[in-house]
């Protein structure tokens, strides 16, 4: 037989008992939705955090000379916690000392460190809760690429004299102050201390749903006036390209050694990384819920395939009067098998078709609902319909073979 003629035939049988071929297939649809949209999901969120995240934190062709690893909390063991904790805290005086050893960087700043201090503002009876506050250098403007509204940035200046003056963003701007009134010159209340507006960064939109522009900045030395100096002090260094980055992160880490006075034999007492560190970070992430999913697509697939193999086996039995008809005009046992094999495969493509249509439609539902990105890739969809026709190939055989093996006198003599 054909395969052509075999194919329709198995369209023909599939469409016959489309409601039982649906229930059938419940579980491989299933399955395949949920591959599909978590893969959607974890393939979005990495081009979110390649594209926006990686860039609104560390700021595009960038490292970081460090006193603890990014997101070693998650990373080392307690004892290895507790020797990076012992590591002295970046100095303002260190953040010159790689200046002067990068005179081509583009900028080079220290900031206060993350997780940010969240702080309320208070602008005559005006108020906002949970701003997030950041101390910086000059260079941060030119490391996170701002541009004004209105006003001016942290200038050196204001470092070097802990002026108590403050670059808002532009929600803070918005919600506190009001567009109508102009921002530059006001007084506002940042904890409790009073401090002078002297710029207002243009809007620069959201983060999965967080405001970027919830923010206020205070000169370095003035932040740590009003709260103290912070263990996660940061030095940000950006080149003109990426391609500078490996020849800045050496000589950086040769001038902090000195200025240390780290013997050749010990090792760094601070971390210096690019945003790759929080692209691994993600990675692994990710790279964990890769290695959950497959074992419960697995289990459905696999109550999928012995659900058509039943079903594939009721139906040879139904159709037992058929095949006898077939086998006495000259149907061969292979064109038998052939028929069941073929339509077991195309049921369970069907399936897998079904799912990845139904995970991207929730892909794409999640995507609408939630600040959550999600990215349907042609390798899933691939994937899922190689599935679905495996999984008719491997369940499909016992029936298959017993179609084949029956004969065709006994055949003829079934009940139709």
């Amino acid at each position: 037989m054909p395969l052509a003629d075999a194919f329709l035939l198995a369209l023909d049988s599939i469409w016959s008992h489309r409601l039982r071929s649906f229930f059938t297939l419940l579980g491989i649809i299933v399955s395949v939705a949920f591959l599909v949209a978590v893969m959607a999901i974890i393939a979005g969120m990495n081009a979110y955090v390649r594209e926006n995240i990686v860039q609104a934190l560390a700021g595009s062709n960038t490292f970081q000379v460090r006193r603890d690893p990014l997101f070693s909390g998650f990373s080392y063991d307690e004892l290895e916690w507790k020797r990076i904790d012992r590591r002295p805290i970046m100095s303002p005086e260190e953040a010159q000392a790689v200046a002067d050893a990068l005179p081509d960087a583009q900028a080079v700043a220290i900031q206060s460190g993350f997780p940010p201090r969240v702080s309320e503002l208070v602008w005559r009876t005006q108020s906002v809760g949970d701003v997030i506050t950041l101390g910086i250098t000059p260079g941060w403007h030119a490391v996170q690429e701002h541009r004004f509204a209105f006003g001016r940035g942290i200038t050196a200046i204001d470092v070097a004299q802990h002026r108590p003056v403050a670059v808002i963003g532009w929600d803070v701007y918005r919600q506190l102050i009001g567009e109508q009134v102009d921002a530059v010159g006001q007084a506002i209340r940042v904890a409790g201390n009073v401090v002078q507006v002297v710029g207002v960064v243009e809007q620069r939109g959201t983060i999965l749903g967080q405001s970027r522009d919830a923010m206020v900045l205070l000169p370095f030395p003035t932040f740590e006036d009003y709260f103290g100096r912070r263990k996660t002090t940061v030095v940000f260094v950006k080149m003109a390209s990426p391609d500078e980055l490996s020849g800045a992160m050496a000589r950086a880490e040769e001038v902090m050694r000195i200025r240390r006075q780290l013997r050749p034999a010990e090792e760094n007492s601070f971390s210096v990384e690019t945003s790759d560190a929080l692209l691994g970070f993600w990675q692994r992430l990710t790279g964990l819920l890769f290695a959950i999913i497959p074992s419960v697509v697995i289990i459905g697939v696999l109550v999928g395939g012995i659900v058509i193999m039943n079903i594939m086996l009721m139906s040879v039995n139904e159709r037992t009067h058929e095949i006898g008809i077939r086998k006495s005009l000259g149907a061969r046992a292979r064109d038998i098998r052939r028929q069941f094999l073929i339509e077991s495969v195309t049921m369970a493509t069907m399936g897998g078709a079904l799912g990845v249509l139904a995970g991207a439609a929730f892909a794409a539902l999640i995507a609408a609902a939630t600040p959550l990105p999600a990215r349907v890739s042609g390798l899933s969809v691939a994937g899922a319909l190689a599935l679905g026709a495996v999984v008719g190939l491997v369940f499909g055989v016992v029936p298959a073979a017993r179609a084949a093996r029956l004969d065709p006198i006994s055949a003829l003599r079934a009940e139709t």
